[in-house]
């Protein structure tokens, strides 16, 4: 077995070829890459979920963290996160920016209807990670220690890791990726899901998992930002900067969207 920094590599899963592991102080970080679902296994999924999945899905994707003595763990993907899209469309199409939309792009709007009523046709996900095992998350106020984050620690192992995405029928973009970096002593994980509605609305929706590896202590925090897009795009026109890349890059996005919801949330594995 080889190492990277210290941290050992483990050997890949027998059957995923495309998984990356590195253990780090009783923690198993894996990623798995491999390609957009073809016909049939979009058919399965199709099945599973109750709804059609988005254009381009990477069910097979993966990003998890283990905890190898207690069991415990927490998984990121594709299926999960599309099973906390709403499947009656109620929760976006009852939204005030629907009116507008329906106005706007009456076409547009009638042919999605017609093809993924009735669910949320913006993949919309609260999803925050699958967990197994015990003991389980509880409610914390202890926020993650970003100023240990933000040490120039070497980084032991990094991946980012697409799990879904769709073009809204060519009117904007949503998309659930997962990021993850491991450090000697910690590591931080991000699941973001982000959406565009031309004329509509911007969302980003962010899970962060903080693993401080000495103490057993995993800290996860949830925090959704929308604001309108007629709003966002007043306040760009306002700036220097290039309104249409800020527009397709969440990071420079988020100071421009108000938080709307946020949570955190602590367990300590031994």
């Amino acid at each position: 077995m080889s190492s990277l920094n210290g941290a050992p590599l483990d050997t890949h899963a027998p059957g995923h070829d495309a998984d990356n592991s590195v253990t780090r102080d009783g923690f198993r970080i894996t990623t798995r890459k491999l390609p957009i679902l073809k016909a049939g296994p979009i058919e399965e999924m199709n099945q599973k979920l109750g709804i059609a999945p988005p254009e381009m899905i990477f069910g097979d994707n993966l990003a998890r963290i283990e905890h190898t003595s207690s069991g415990w763990s927490i998984s990121f993907t594709a299926l999960d996160a599309l099973d906390r899209v709403d499947k009656t469309g109620d929760s976006m199409l009852k939204v005030s920016y629907s009116k507008e939309w329906q106005q706007n792009r009456q076409k547009q709007f009638e042919d999605i209807k017609e093809v993924v009523k009735p669910f949320d046709w913006s993949y919309s996900t609260d999803f925050k990670g699958t967990t197994a095992g015990t003991p389980d998350f509880q409610p914390t106020e202890t926020p993650i220690p970003l100023a240990l984050l933000k040490r120039p620690d070497p980084i032991l192992f990094f991946d980012d890791v697409m799990l879904y995405e769709d073009e809204l029928a060519d009117n904007g973009i949503a998309m659930l990726s997962c990021k993850i970096r491991v450090m000697p002593a910690r590591l931080l994980l991000l699941s973001r899901f982000f959406m565009r509605l031309d004329d509509v609305v911007f969302r980003i929706r962010d899970t962060r998992v903080f693993v401080e590896f000495a103490t057993g202590e995993v800290i996860r925090e949830y925090c959704a930002r929308e604001e309108k897009y007629e709003v966002v795009r007043k306040a760009l026109a306002g700036t220097k900067e290039d309104v249409l890349a800020i527009m397709r890059d969440p990071n420079r996005l988020t100071d421009y969207l108000p938080v709307v919801e946020k949570s955190l949330a602590k367990v300590v594995l031994k």
